[in-house]
């Protein structure tokens, strides 16, 4: 697997894309890169230079939390993303009722339109995950593991 600390001008150019999609204008975290669109955020007290070292030992992936995931049509943040940056978030937020909220965490897209972008799911002031807006629905991306049984 391909993991890529990120320099301080690779992480600037993230946060501007995080800025403008999500209006999350700093993080204090470590970036890695897992492949060619994953980003991991780490925020112990490791350098990269320790985390090189562990890495040719162990799997990267579990280290850090999953960030975001750079799609061809813009930034998507990861579920735990949502979670851990909720006070941070401050665009792209679509209001649901209490019934198109239990539809989105049982997986469900939500038939809404909307210009085509990723948002933040919200309902009652807390954030429920990211989706894709495709101008009819909003694809929902909530893992499976997260899912409400039916």
């Amino acid at each position: 697997m391909n993991v890529e600390f990120l320099n301080s001008p690779e992480k600037k150019q993230i946060i501007e894309k995080l800025n403008e999609s999500y209006g999350i204008s700093s993080l204090p975290h470590l970036f890695l890169k897992i492949g060619k669109e994953k980003v991991r955020a780490f925020s112990g007290s490791l350098t990269s230079q320790e985390m090189s070292k562990i890495a040719r030992h162990v799997n990267v992936e579990i280290i850090g939390i999953y960030l975001c995931k750079f799609e061809k049509d813009g930034i998507r943040l990861s579920h735990d993303a949502v979670s851990l940056l909720s006070e941070k978030i401050t665009k792209n937020i679509i209001d649901i009722t209490g019934e198109q909220a239990k539809e989105w965490m049982k997986g469900n897209d939500l038939q809404i339109k909307m210009e085509n972008k990723y948002v933040v799911v919200k309902n009652n002031n807390i954030l429920l995950g990211c989706g894709k807006s495709t101008g009819e629905r909003i694809i929902n991306f909530v893992p499976k593991e997260r899912r409400v049984k039916n």
